[in-house]
């Protein structure tokens, strides 16, 4: 027996970033609910200014070209919270800003009230399908066996 193990089939690694920024939403979606954050908390949070879904003023990006942290504490506003993102409104330099930041952007969250902080990896990507060889199936032009079976072919095709 060696002390290798063997690759998993399941992606755990995703499955708990997954649920830990759940995590995040659901506390951000109790702030906005509850018109405000209760006592001492405060939360930093650290995203990748440039990945997918992310939708923060150009001044912004140019400052931060990679990754931004901010502070959601004394002056903020409009603290939206849906499944896949957040928005809030800062501001930056006395500058008003709206900020949209999917969940799937955060590398870090963090509430020094009570010294809970949580790490990510941010997707890079956008996620879609993974390249693949050409299928090896029939191709689409090949033509029915009429060999008086009762099989019956079903395409299943999504509308656009």
């Amino acid at each position: 027996m060696t002390g290798t193990l063997p690759d998993s089939m399941i992606p755990y690694d995703e499955i708990v970033q997954e649920a830990l920024r759940a995590v995040v939403g659901r506390v951000l979606g109790s702030v906005a609910s509850s018109g405000g954050l209760p006592g001492d908390h405060h939360f930093y949070i650290t995203f990748k200014t440039t990945a997918p879904g992310v939708d923060i003023p150009q001044r912004l990006i140019e400052r931060f070209p990679d990754e931004m942290t901010i502070v959601i504490q004394h002056r903020y506003w409009d603290l939206t919270v849906d499944d896949n993102r957040f928005s809030v409104g800062l501001s930056f330099g006395q500058v008003p800003s709206m900020l949209v930041i999917p969940y799937s952007a955060i590398t870090g969250f963090h509430d020094p009230a009570v010294n809970f902080e949580l790490r990510f990896q941010a997707a890079e990507e956008p996620e879609g399908p993974e390249p693949h060889e050409p299928a090896e199936n029939d191709p689409a032009d090949a033509k029915p066996i009429e060999d008086g079976s009762n099989v019956v072919a079903v395409d299943f095709k999504r509308k656009k």
